[in-house]
Parts: C-alpha cells; structure tokens; sequence
C-alpha cells in the first residue's frame, strides 16, 4: 500500500481515538449535546475522517471500508451544511459506526 494512504488511514485511525477520548467520560445524549466543546471537537474529527478517506480512496479505490461515500458525505455536510448537522445523529455515528470503522482501519494498518 502506498505510504500516502497509509499516513492518512493513521489519520483517520488518530482521529477515532481522539473521539473516543473526548468521549469517554459523556455517557448519554443529553450530556454531549450541553457540551459544546466536545461537540465541536467530535465534529472537527469526523471532518478528517471524512477528508482523509476521500484523499486515501482517491489513491486507492480497493480500501475495505464500509460506507466510504456516506462518511465522506458527512464530511460535506460538516463543513459545508452545518446547519444541518443534529447532534443525536452525530452521537449516534460515534456510537454505532465509529466502532466499525475503527475495526476497519485497525485491520488496514495491521493493528491488533
């Protein structure tokens, strides 16, 4: 795998790790969202997440990702329609698809 791809697959792997960080100690809904700091932070990492996997799928097409457009569509919709962005569905992505993701990139890198 190209050492381009690689860089930015650990990019998208620090960035979960960091949200899970940010994470951790929040343990429901109504917390996150009374946490404004955590909540832009959560979301400035979904944004490298998304642009670092549109970069690395550029170059690379056979990534084993699952919902490659989808996460690089959230990425749009952060930075671009922020209006949109509720913050149930970005609690719900960290907790059911970050995982996920987190498991996918783990594999890609070789991490354990």
């Amino acid at each position: 795998m190209n050492h381009e791809v690689i860089k930015l697959i650990q990019d998208i792997f620090d960035s979960i790790v960091i949200i899970e960080v940010h994470l951790n100690n929040i343990p429901t809904l109504a917390i996150y969202k009374e946490d404004i700091k955590t909540v832009d932070a959560v979301e400035r990492r979904l944004s490298i997440i998304g642009e670092a996997l549109w970069k690395a799928d550029k170059k690379d097409k056979t990534l084993n990702i699952s919902n490659k457009a989808r996460i690089i569509s959230l990425r749009h919709i952060l930075v671009h329609d922020y209006d949109l962005i509720e913050d149930a569905t970005i609690w719900m992505i960290c907790k059911k698809n970050i995982p996920i993701l987190k498991n996918e990139v783990q594999s890609i890198l070789g991490i354990t």
